[in-house]
């Protein structure tokens, strides 16, 4: 695994438990972790529980030990080590979004293209593409209980930024992290949306907005934590977007994603409302999904609280009785899960790095939107995997 920060606890965590949990086909080995400081490298094999350490990332993906690497960096490396890995005849999963822009997705597209025809298979991580509640609901959808699409409303808020004074962390530099709230936030939204649909986003029309555009360096190169220094810098990224959607399938949707929603930590939500009935889920409670069934006697019809604890529901018979609720990391650890089950059996993950490339496609012609103030740009439809 290449990073160990926020999304490295969280991977590592999956890595360790999915085989204690799920009968996987193969045996998980936590081999090396890799990070630039040799001490927080080494602190970080010792608490999540890797083999070795290592603090250059090429020297991880020579070893002849390692079967497949995590890339769990700052969007800035993503291209160059999955591309270098792949060539490697390692399997790779890749955290979200994919890239940092559209060009470095493509030349990672055709990367694992290449790779998949010597077998080697890759997949870019959308968490909540494992949540059993958000699962459950495309299968609905798949069932035909919603009718046609017709509308996708979907929200991520949360209020980390909300400080002034909160310093200028990496997820706030343009060269680093590719986008603010649109790339960090937005791209879950807009996987789940075309996941939940089965459509693709065709057209967007968009706003985009930094509300504070400059914030104390940090004091430590980590700068995801603490107070920052006296000196200041300029945030390049968007604090906030929104924007209107057309799908390839007839839908229109609604996007908006936020750090600066004051009160809300984590809300991913997203609703999908159709010619027979509507679903909605939002990620503070992750066991539950919304459901009206338009057909209902419309004397007692309304939206139906299900709880997603059901052993028939996905992923679940690995976990805990009914109405005994799982969380965040669980989602992780069924992403761990569905890889190395389709990697052992010679199959392709999914999302698939060409999925990765259509969210970034969106990404992109979001801030051309933006820059042209609204003006609706279509979508280039990236290959279907």
């Amino acid at each position: 695994m290449v990073g160990h920060a926020f999304m490295g606890a969280a991977h590592s965590h999956a890595w360790r438990t999915a085989g204690r949990f799920f009968d996987l086909p193969v045996r998980l080995e936590l081999t090396a972790v890799c990070g630039r400081s040799e001490q927080r490298a080494a602190s970080a094999a010792e608490r999540y529980g890797w083999q070795s350490y290592e603090t250059d990332w090429r020297a991880l993906v020579a070893r002849p030990d390692i079967d497949v690497v995590d890339i769990c960096t700052p969007g800035d490396s993503h291209a160059q080590i999955a591309q270098a890995a792949l060539a490697a005849g390692k399997h790779v999963m890749c955290e979200k979004p994919l890239a940092n822009s559209v060009a470095e997705a493509e030349a990672m597209v055709d990367a694992a293209h290449k790779a998949r025809q010597a077998g080697v298979r890759s997949m870019v991580a959308f968490n909540y593409r494992r949540v059993p509640a958000l699962v459950l609901a495309r299968r609905l959808v798949e069932e035909g209980r919603l009718g046609t699409i017709h509308q996708v409303r979907a929200q991520y808020l949360q209020d980390w930024l909300v400080d002034p004074e909160f310093p200028l962390a990496w997820r706030l530099r343009k060269d680093r992290a590719g986008s603010g709230a649109l790339g960090d936030l937005g791209a879950h939204s807009i996987d789940a949306a075309q996941y939940l649909t089965g459509q693709r986003i065709s057209s967007v029309g968009a706003l985009l907005e930094t509300f504070v555009t400059e914030r104390p360096l940090p004091e430590s190169a980590s700068g995801l934590s603490g107070k920052g220094g006296s000196e200041r810098g300029r945030v390049t990224v968007d604090d906030a977007a929104l924007f209107t959607a057309r799908f390839d399938g007839g839908a229109i949707g609604v996007f908006e994603a936020t750090r600066f929603a004051t009160g809300h930590k984590n809300a991913m939500r997203i609703e999908v409302s159709g010619s027979r009935g509507t679903l909605a889920f939002d990620a503070e409670s992750m066991n539950e999904l919304a459901f009206h069934d338009r057909s209902e006697d419309p004397d007692t019809a309304g939206f139906r609280r299900v709880l997603v604890t059901e052993p028939t529901h996905p992923y679940l018979d690995a976990w805990w009785p009914p109405g005994h609720l799982i969380g965040y990391e669980h989602s992780f650890t069924h992403q761990v899960r569905d890889f190395a089950e389709a990697v052992a059996g010679g199959t392709d993950p999914r999302p698939s790095f060409a999925d990765g490339l259509q969210v970034q496609r969106v990404l992109a012609a979001v801030e051309t939107s933006a820059a042209a103030l609204g003006v609706h740009i279509p979508v280039p439809a990236a290959p279907r995997s």
